[in-house]
């Protein structure tokens, strides 16, 4: 089959468009934005790429349009598939039917963590040798790719013979002719219920709206499966109270299975209850909440058949993810990291990770860009200050903004800057910085390679 993907270059849509090629299809597509790395991983696939979304593209006489949800109505080329009654479907939909119904799915949902409990899932699964299928919103150290098919890929195969494939769960909406969230699609086995806040304001109204998708999802799970969840987040207990049909393993509520460790010695323990004592390993992330995103996958993947301390021992070697505390280089003593932290709980977590690996002596230099659609539309104002509270400087790039973000930052007084050009802000910081600074850039774009721009103007190459 002949599939013609609009959006392609996005994470997910990408990710499709792999997935696609490696069952056999004959795969091209679109965006309006063709650029690498992706489209240098999709042209590497044997993917032809295309520029826009011209009418003319209907030439192709591809049997299937598969619609990212960043085409809306007005999209010439998706006005010309309706007017002629072409087939089309959605990225999700596609991926279900065509990918997923020949695999039992492990997803991972959640407003933070998703990709980082995603990755570590399945690297537990491939240190275990079950070889899984994945698309992961990022590039898993471990892995080169952010998608694959199991191995070996066997369609058809009984429910319990079928292979294992980890999905990032996403909450966002499916397509501008679907508007339930990603997730519903993919009817997972085993769900992993990592966190549930407020987001995406652009889609949801409130957080109310978000618990009913996440229910929609929990419908989907069978009776023989297995729903995961956090127990200490309260509105993961309001989504299970309006119904689960399925087994439940709760942890991080003090009732369950439990999680320590330590930053600055880089520990992990696991127990579960409040009185045993469980194995301990050394591992390289930072945070609390990449210690509950490790206890989530091993208990998901548990139920696949990885005995826990096999688990644990997949995760010393785990190689975290890019652009999650990824640290991009060190010029002259200081040290640049880049993590995709875009909302005020990652914020305000990132930096305490952080802060208990280097101490409370070493600074922080925080660097954000408030960019994510839910932060553009100000919804974050109130909270922003607050989860910035941990840094020792903040540098702001507030272009574009349609709100006050010097009042949201005003509560950190002199320790906080605002500026409009991004060549201001690397000055800035870059004057700011001396040997032992740690300089945090946080965003979930790619902040005009304000990472590199830093590094060169601290003095050199990235090291």
């Amino acid at each position: 089959m002949h599939i013609h993907i609009l959006g392609i270059c996005g994470t997910f849509m990408g990710g499709v468009a792999v997935l696609a090629r490696a069952a056999g299809h004959q795969v091209t597509g679109c965006d309006a934005q063709v650029y690498p790395p992706m489209s240098t991983q999709l042209e590497q696939q044997g993917i032809s790429l295309m520029e826009g979304y011209g009418a003319e593209q209907l030439a192709l006489h591809p049997d299937l349009f598969v619609v990212g949800n960043v085409v809306s109505r007005g999209n010439p080329l998706m006005e010309a598939i309706l007017d002629q009654g072409l087939p089309y479907v959605s990225g999700p939909q596609w991926l279900a039917e065509n990918i997923l119904a020949h695999c039992q799915v492990l997803a991972v949902a959640g407003t933070h963590g998703k990709t980082t409990t995603s990755s570590m899932a399945a690297w537990i699964m491939e240190h275990a040798g079950l070889s899984p299928g994945f698309l992961i919103g990022g590039v898993p150290g471990n892995f080169s790719v952010s998608a694959r098919l199991p191995k070996p890929w066997t369609p058809g195969l009984p429910q319990n013979s079928r292979p294992w494939f980890v999905i990032e769960a996403d909450e966002y909406d499916t397509a501008f002719f679907d508007k339930r969230s990603k997730f519903v699609h993919y009817r997972p086995r085993v769900a992993l219920l990592n966190n549930l806040e407020f987001d995406h304001a652009d889609i949801f109204p409130d957080v109310e709206a978000v618990k009913i998708q996440f229910h929609h999802m929990v419908r989907t799970v069978p009776g023989q499966g297995l729903l995961v969840v956090n127990g200490a987040e309260p509105h993961l207990k309001a989504v299970l109270a309006l119904g689960a049909w399925t087994p439940l393993v709760f942890f991080g509520d003090g009732e369950g299975w439990q999680v320590e460790g330590d930053d600055h010695l880089g520990t992990l323990m696991i127990r579960e209850g409040q009185d045993s004592r469980g194995p301990a390993i050394h591992w390289s992330l930072l945070g609390e909440h990449n210690r509950k995103n490790a206890l989530g996958a091993l208990l998901a993947v548990k139920a696949a058949g990885v005995p826990l301390e096999r688990g644990l021992d997949a995760l010393k070697d785990f190689g975290g993810v890019k652009r999650r505390m990824e640290l991009r280089g060190e010029v002259r003593g200081v040290k640049v990291y880049d993590d995709f932290a875009h909302h005020p709980t990652a914020i305000e977590t990132t930096i305490a990770g952080l802060r208990r690996k280097v101490g409370a002596h070493t600074r922080i230099l925080a660097v954000i860009e408030p960019r994510s659609n839910t932060m553009k539309l100000g919804v974050w104002a109130d909270a922003l200050g607050q989860s910035l509270a941990g840094a020792d400087k903040v540098f702001c790039y507030g272009a574009g903004l349609g709100w006050n973000i010097h009042g949201a930052l005003a509560a950190l007084g002199t320790r906080a800057q605002v500026y409009e050009h991004l060549e201001a802000l690397v000055e800035a910081v870059a004057g700011e910085a001396v040997s032992g600074d740690q300089v945090l850039v946080m965003s979930n774009g790619g902040f005009g390679g304000v990472h590199d721009k830093l590094l060169k103007r601290l003095g050199g190459p990235a090291a």
